[in-house]
């Protein structure tokens, strides 16, 4: 897995230190620049048209048609490694080329897990009782194959920190099913304590009533299943239970690729990496997610590219494989050498921005939220751009969870400071969300998340307007300059009108 232009070269002056640890060279200099408004509330200049006047809802939505067309004939979908997702991924380099990038692949290997037959869940004592697949149960992915019946042991149940220990499979017994509760650690640490302990198979129980969508990361060594509250609750007080847990799944070495075009001005050491995923799922067209904002990402790439060269270079990525556990991302980040991860100042996601029921939602830098974490510092500077110009706006904005859920995710973990927009997916609409967005209360933000009906017919354009300038403001915004973020001053924002050059005279 070799990036074919890992986009990593000296900065003008030939040096190669990271802009993080780069110190101003003359306060003089940095005084004079600051005192001229280095950091412009509006990075556009007066006899200039702002970016998000440019990056139109019209122009979005004609790229929007053209991903529906192209999963219309190739099977209904974009998903990685279908004729859907080539043919898409063609569209767009085909667009960024007519608009002047070099777009290139970032081609990687990854194992892709699938399951061959349903997953069975049912109990075999003391009574015999099926339960439903999807709606009490989940296989976790990248679960391990098996076929088993045994007694049901719980390990530490009434702890948020059930099964992250391997002592609290002290004793467990050899071939037993282990029952845990989803809490503070990873679903891949419980199942692997369980396995190292002897356990058959591993039951994750939710917190709270419905099922969830696990994963262990990689292949487990048994069974892995996720239940929903309600289940595991019933599971848990039932004496002398025995469960049969049947999992047929398996992997397979597979290859694919993301896009990737950057503005050939702007310093090459403090790049601006602006990214959402390409790929559908296999179920439909995937016109929300991520079709809005692979589409937003293409039309500011076009519309950047016939403005002055920014000050710092902006790169664009289209993602594969998002839906099959952030493959893409995470490979291109992996694939960074350290100099070339250095060299990016931030990451900006935009993953469905035109949710049927939407909000305005804004990715949690600051971690305000108690389900986000980990980010990097800087990543609340990001936030406050884009709450600052939806509030310049009249319109309000929230903090949107920084968990994990998408492409951000290898950034952050490799320190790059983080954000974006996102217009809402499985989370349910409020009474008061109703009076500040429209829409439904009591439904979810995408009724039509992850389904075949996501399709230009429940795209909101309302949101694909809002979002996408207040999107496009982030983009200029950093392309001028990553001050508040990473501390490091565009030296060329201003021109400084003065006498001397060192000794000699200018003028």
């Amino acid at each position: 897995m070799h990036p074919s232009n890992p986009g990593h070269s000296l900065d003008r002056a030939g040096s190669s230190l990271s802009p993080r640890r780069r110190t101003a060279t003359a306060a003089g200099i940095a005084a004079l620049l600051m005192a001229a408004g280095t950091l412009a509330s509006s990075p556009a200049h007066a006899d200039e048209v702002a970016l998000p006047d440019l990056v139109t809802a019209d122009a979005i939505e004609s790229h929007l048609v053209n991903l529906n067309t192209i999963a219309e004939y190739n099977g209904g979908n974009r998903a990685t490694g279908t004729p859907g997702y080539d043919v898409a991924a063609m569209y767009i380099e085909d667009q960024l080329e007519r608009a002047g990038y070099e777009p290139y692949r970032h081609d990687y290997e990854y194992e892709s897990w699938g399951e061959n037959t349903p997953a069975v869940l049912e109990q075999t004592a003391p009574k015999q009782h099926p339960y439903e697949l999807d709606e009490d149960y989940v296989t976790m992915s990248y679960s391990g194959a098996g076929d088993v019946t045994a007694p049901v042991v719980a390990v530490n149940p009434d702890s948020s920190e059930s099964g992250c220990s391997a002592d609290d499979f002290a004793d467990f017994p050899e071939g037993a099913i282990a029952i845990t509760v989803r809490g503070a650690c990873a679903f891949a640490q419980k199942v692997q304590n369980a396995a190292d302990a002897g356990a058959s198979a591993a039951l994750v129980v939710n917190n709270e009533d419905e099922v969830f969508l696990g994963t262990v990361s990689e292949l487990s060594d048994i069974p892995a299943v996720g239940v929903s509250g309600l289940v595991g609750a019933d599971l848990l007080s039932i004496p002398d239970l025995e469960l049969r847990v049947a999992v047929d799944s398996d992997v397979e070495q597979e290859s694919s690729y993301s896009i990737l075009a950057e503005t050939p001005g702007g310093r090459d050491d403090n790049v601006v990496v602006v990214g959402g995923h390409l790929d559908s799922v296999e179920d439909g067209p995937g016109i929300n997610d991520n079709g809005s904002g692979s589409a937003f990402l293409l039309e500011t790439a076009i519309q950047l590219a016939q403005q002055e060269s920014p000050n710092n270079k902006v790169r664009f990525a289209f993602w594969g494989t998002e839906e099959d556990g952030l493959v893409g991302s995470t490979e291109y980040v992996t694939d960074l050498t350290e100099d070339e991860l250095d060299d990016i100042a931030l990451y900006l996601n935009f993953d469905m921005i035109g949710s049927h029921n939407y909000g305005r939602f804004v990715l949690d830098g600051r971690m305000e939220l108690p389900e986000s974490g980990g980010a990097p510092s800087g990543s609340g500077a990001i936030a406050k751009v884009f709450e600052d110009y939806f509030e310049g706006q009249g319109q309000v904005s929230e903090p949107g969870v920084l968990s994990g859920r998408s492409d951000y995710l290898a950034f952050m973990q490799a320190g790059v400071a983080s954000g974006g927009l996102f217009s809402g997916a499985d989370g349910v609409k409020t009474e008061e969300q109703t009076e500040w967005y429209g829409g439904t209360a009591g439904e979810t933000f995408d009724p039509y998340y992850h389904t075949a009906d996501d399709t230009l017919e429940h795209i909101n354009w309302d949101s694909v307007a809002e979002l996408s300038a207040a999107g496009a403001h982030g983009v200029e915004f950093f392309a001028d300059s990553t001050l508040p973020v990473n501390g490091v001053l565009t030296m060329s924002a201003v021109e400084v009108d003065l006498p001397r050059k060192g000794d000699a005279w200018v003028r």
